[in-house]
């Protein structure tokens, strides 16, 4: 039997406290919250009519996979509660199995920790007019999509629902979240998207960029939150299709995008609807995107 989509929930007995893009978070007592992946799909930055089916417990499952993986880098929010310790409905649990977890209630904090390894999007289009990414000087003459010499550290602020998040330069990190908060944050970031880009190119993925969430416990111990590199998170990359100077084929909501991009729409809510092929083919990305992520090196 095929898992359910699933678009937007509402729990009985359950305080929805917040619905994103993605994510629908409820209260699960005072120290904790229940985090559920929805099949909601957004591109630039409006959440799109038509659930992707299977989406969400893809990036819920290769977030735990990420999670039980990168502690050794820095605490992260999970907290090892199972989900029916939560909900106690048994069709609710059918719901939500395989695309909900039980982390801890943290203060998020309001910068997007983006690391660079290639040269794309929003980065690409700052390097044409500048020649940095974010303050960060880079070599002239780079192509689209080139391997950087070394990942980079390129923080936003998060956007508000409808609008777009900002690239921000460190300095105005440091001033947001103070400069020791800042240089840990960068740090951390960095040593995950190496260890990460190191695992996924062994199993034919390039991830090419990444953002993290961080959050703060009650004794300031800065923990990675939210969602850890996925395909909405991240652009991931075949090796083998993969060249400089070309925007590559990819496993995540790139592919979605780009058709997106052929269309007349303003990229204003209401988002279009996507036809059946389109659907189909990004659900077929992302689930391939965790075989290869979570099965055995090639």
């Amino acid at each position: 039997m095929d898992a359910p989509t699933v678009y937007r929930t509402s729990l009985h007995g359950l305080e929805k406290i917040h619905e994103g893009k993605v994510r629908d978070i409820y209260a699960a007592g005072t120290d904790a919250l229940l985090i559920v992946t929805t099949d909601r799909l957004s591109a630039f930055d409006v959440i799109l009519p038509d659930p992707i089916p299977g989406k969400g417990r893809v990036l819920n499952q290769i977030s735990q996979f990420w999670f039980e993986r990168t502690g050794h880098i820095v605490p992260n929010q999970l907290t090892g509660r199972a989900v029916d310790s939560v909900v106690s409905d048994p069709a609710e649990r059918t719901l939500l199995a395989g695309r909900a977890m039980v982390v801890k209630r943290l203060k998020a904090l309001p910068i997007e920790a983006v690391v660079r390894g290639y040269l794309i999007g929003s980065g690409w289009k700052e390097y044409q007019k500048t020649g940095s990414v974010c303050g960060i000087e880079l070599p002239a003459g780079l192509t689209l999509a080139a391997r950087l010499p070394a990942p980079v550290f390129t923080p936003a602020t998060k956007a508000a629902a409808g609008e777009h998040d900002e690239n921000i330069s460190f300095a105005e990190t440091e001033r947001l979240i103070g400069a020791q908060l800042a240089a840990q944050m960068r740090a951390c970031a960095i040593a995950l998207y190496e260890f990460a880009a190191a695992h996924a190119r062994a199993r034919g993925i390039i991830i090419a960029d990444t953002k993290f969430e961080f959050g703060l416990d009650e004794h300031g111990t800065l923990t990675l939150i939210d969602e850890a590199l996925t395909p909405d998170s991240s652009r991931f990359w075949a090796t083998d299709t993969y060249r400089a100077g070309i925007s590559p084929p990819s496993f995540d909501k790139q592919f979605v995008r780009d058709y997106l991009e052929t269309l007349d729409w303003d990229k204003r809510a209401p988002g279009p609807k996507l036809p059946a092929e389109i659907i189909a083919r990004t659900s077929e990305k992302y689930h391939e995107a965790l075989r290869r992520l979570t099965g055995p090196a090639a």
